[in-house]
């Protein structure tokens, strides 16, 4: 296909987001563990929301 990545494909796409939305909700995870254990910590709550957002970008963007 011209003008495409070599070694790209829509599965690959698919895995990378597939590995995305792991990573978030094991974010989730972790920060509500910390949250539980030590107390609220506002930059690690930001953090997984930035995480979302990059997750939520890479769903609406994917072929």
């Amino acid at each position: 296909m011209p003008g495409s990545i070599p070694g790209s494909t829509s599965g690959s796409t698919h895995g990378a987001t597939k590995a995305m939305g792991a990573m978030t909700v094991g974010g989730l995870v972790l920060v509500t563990a910390y949250t539980v254990a030590l107390g609220s910590n506002g930059w690690l709550w930001f953090g997984w929301v930035v995480l979302v957002l990059l997750t939520l970008a890479m769903v609406v963007t994917q072929p």
